[in-house]
Order: C-alpha cells, then structure tokens, then sequence
C-alpha cells in the first residue's frame, strides 16, 4: 500500500503497536482480521501522510513539482526492461523480481483510495464486503474503486508513457 518496502516496515511496526495497544477494544463486532486490516490500513494511510511531509530530494535537493519524488516507473523500466519488450529472457527468478518490481511502481502511482481497495482484494484476498467495512464505505463504493483502480493499473503496465499523461485522482 505505501510503495516501498522501508515505509511498509514503518507502517506494519505502527500497526502493531496499535494491535497491542488496542486489542481490549476489540469488541467481536466484527472479525478480528477485518479489525486488524483496518488498524494497518490506518496505520499505512499515516505513512503516506508522513511521507508527503517528508522532503523528497530532486535533482536540485528540491522537492518535485507533484511532490510525490521519483517516478518509480522510472527506475524500473530502465533496469528491468532492458529489451522495451517487456519481456525477461532469464531463468534466474530475476524476470519474476523485476514484474514484481514493475507491479508495484504501478501500484504506487494509482491514487490512495484505488490502490488501497486493490491491494486488499487482490492481494489480501478480501471480499468486497470485508474492504468496506475495513475502509467504511459502501461495498458498492469498493467495486468502483476496485474496477477504477484495474483500469488505471492495467493501463499503466500496458502503456506506462501513454498512463502518465493521465490524471491519477478521482473525478
């Protein structure tokens, strides 16, 4: 969810700390994991706050424009696209790390909200009634956000020159 491996470290660590710290209020409403998915999404939601707080170094040790830093997309397509076919000749396990890598930097320039609802239900496996209680909207409200986030994903690693033009907030 927040796109980097340091501020997930960060986030899982202030998650549990809200687990520990908060685990007599855990009232059985509802699922425990339903109830620890929404502390850690909290708790990664906070990371992103904090990191648009944080100064990201540019060419000039400004901070850029968009204010999101770097392009991961950058990065990986230079390193992990060394053919521009998107295809990796290897058989090493290397080709799997770079689509990894690849995955999540388009992950990581969706929106908060579509990248979220995303990687909850593809990735945690959570049905669209759990993410709407974890995150408080409507189970209706998870499907837009999840066939909305799939389209900007698909795009971005269909075309990640043409996704870049597009605006990455909601309407």
């Amino acid at each position: 969810m927040v796109g980097n491996d340091a501020d997930a470290a960060d986030a899982l660590q202030e998650a549990l700390i809200s687990i520990a710290r908060g685990i007599r209020r855990f009232d059985g409403r509802s699922a425990f994991g339903t109830w620890s998915y929404r502390v850690t999404t909290n708790a990664c939601l906070d990371e992103l706050r904090r990191r648009r707080r944080r100064p990201v170094p540019g060419a000039l040790g400004t901070v850029p424009a968009d204010g999101h830093g770097p392009d991961p997309l950058d990065r990986v397509d230079g390193a992990a696209r060394s053919d521009g076919s998107g295809a990796h000749a290897d058989d090493g396990g290397i080709g799997a790390v770079a689509d990894r890598m690849e995955i999540d930097a388009a992950l990581a320039r969706l929106p908060d909200d579509f990248r979220i609802a995303v990687v909850l239900r593809d990735l945690c496996d959570l049905d669209y009634a759990e993410i709407g209680r974890v995150l408080d909207i409507p189970p209706g409200t998870v499907r837009s956000r999840i066939a909305r986030g799939r389209t900007q994903l698909t795009a971005v690693l269909g075309n990640p020159a043409a996704a870049a033009d597009r605006p990455t907030t909601s309407p």
